[in-house]
């Protein structure tokens, strides 16, 4: 008779325990952006909503803020960190390849040894890690998932540039994830369209960056000492330089308005509900057009408060979402407990989306 393995007793249901969020202290106005970028305050304001950003100093790095958003998601569940049973971070600026952020940052909340492990799903990236965090949960596989998204979008920023960088902003947002008896999180929708992979990338690959450099020392000279670079720049002046942030801004808006009210409506179906049994509506804080227009396309009632976080805080990628969810639950506290819609969406393109009932 062969031997029967075992395998872990799954858990019916999952929800959202708390939120946590940091929010760096550099205030970049729009009249500072004008400094970089031919535009005015008015003309930034009426094309994406945003006044103002907030944006890492120097000495704050990106696990530095996953850590903070880590240690209040924790202060607002009540829950140990050796209750931890996996940690994820979403995020496209970690430095490193390998190893992970979430490494690092589980070592840091006193969660080793947990698994952690990164997800690169751009904007996109929370809500990815609420589909994994969910079905961890759900299997049996861990009772309590920590999720971060965080952004330290600055330090891949050409303040020249035009189609993006007066957009971005840094900060962290973190909830916990465990497990529950009643359903918490509906069924995701989650997908991609590879065909637009080059609507929002860098300028650059960094093995473009590593030949770029290479070849501009070996122009410059064996040998010479060249701490400046300024022989390399002028023996290759299009040689590639530190990789920085674009977009083809045109055909993300399209398809952002177009296509995810569509996958918003979908997840309100797989959910089961109707937008008027919503609480809250949490999309991807891009641009505040795409938000008034995916709030007018999925015919939401009054009732259901909208988080407009992109106006004080920019466009912050993975972080959006979690950050807007925890400002919301301060300042609105009657959504607690109610359902909220997030969707989010950006590079490759990627979306994901699931309607979750707020701690």
């Amino acid at each position: 008779m062969s031997a029967v393995l075992n395998q872990v007793t799954p858990n019916a249901h999952s929800r959202i325990l708390g939120t946590g969020s940091y929010r760096p202290t550099v205030v970049v106005t729009n009249q500072d952006v004008c400094q970089w970028i031919d535009s005015s305050d008015e003309w930034i304001r009426q094309r994406t909503g945003i006044i103002t950003r907030y944006r890492a100093d120097e000495n704050t790095s990106l696990l530095d803020m996953c850590v903070a958003a880590g240690q209040a998601a924790l202060a607002d569940t009540g829950l140990e960190p050796g209750q931890i049973d996996a940690v994820i971070v979403a995020t496209v600026t970690f430095p490193h390849a390998t190893p992970s952020a979430a490494a690092a940052v589980a070592d840091a909340l006193g969660m080793t040894p947990a698994p952690a492990y990164d997800i690169s799903a751009a904007c996109a990236g929370y809500c990815y890690g609420v589909a994994q965090a969910d079905a961890l949960v759900r299997s049996g596989l861990a009772q309590n998932v920590l999720v971060i998204g965080a952004e330290k979008l600055s330090d891949y920023i050409d303040n020249h540039e035009r189609t993006i960088s007066f957009l971005l902003g840094d900060g962290a947002g973190a909830v916990i994830i465990g497990a529950s008896d009643t359903p918490g999180i509906s069924p995701s929708v989650w997908g991609s369209d590879g065909s637009k992979w080059s609507a929002i990338g860098m300028t650059h690959s960094q093995v473009q960056l590593r030949e770029g450099l290479l070849g501009s020392a070996l122009a410059a000279g064996a040998g010479d000492a060249d701490p400046q670079g300024e022989a390399a720049d002028a023996a290759q002046p299009d040689s590639p330089r530190w990789p920085t942030l674009r977009q083809d801004g045109q055909t993300v808006f399209r398809w952002a308005v177009w296509e995810m009210a569509k996958m918003a409506r979908k997840a309100l179906t797989e959910a089961g509900i109707e937008a008027s049994d919503l609480a809250a509506f949490l999309p991807h804080q891009a641009n505040m057009r795409i938000i008034d227009e995916m709030v007018k396309q999925l015919k939401l009632p009054d009732s259901v408060i909208v988080a407009r976080d992109i106006a004080e805080n920019g466009n912050t990628s993975a972080a959006s979402i979690p950050m807007a969810m925890d400002r919301m639950r301060r300042e609105h506290p009657e959504v607690c407990g109610g359902l909220a819609l997030q969707i989010g969406f950006g590079a490759g393109l990627v979306f994901g989306a699931q309607v979750v009932r707020l701690p």
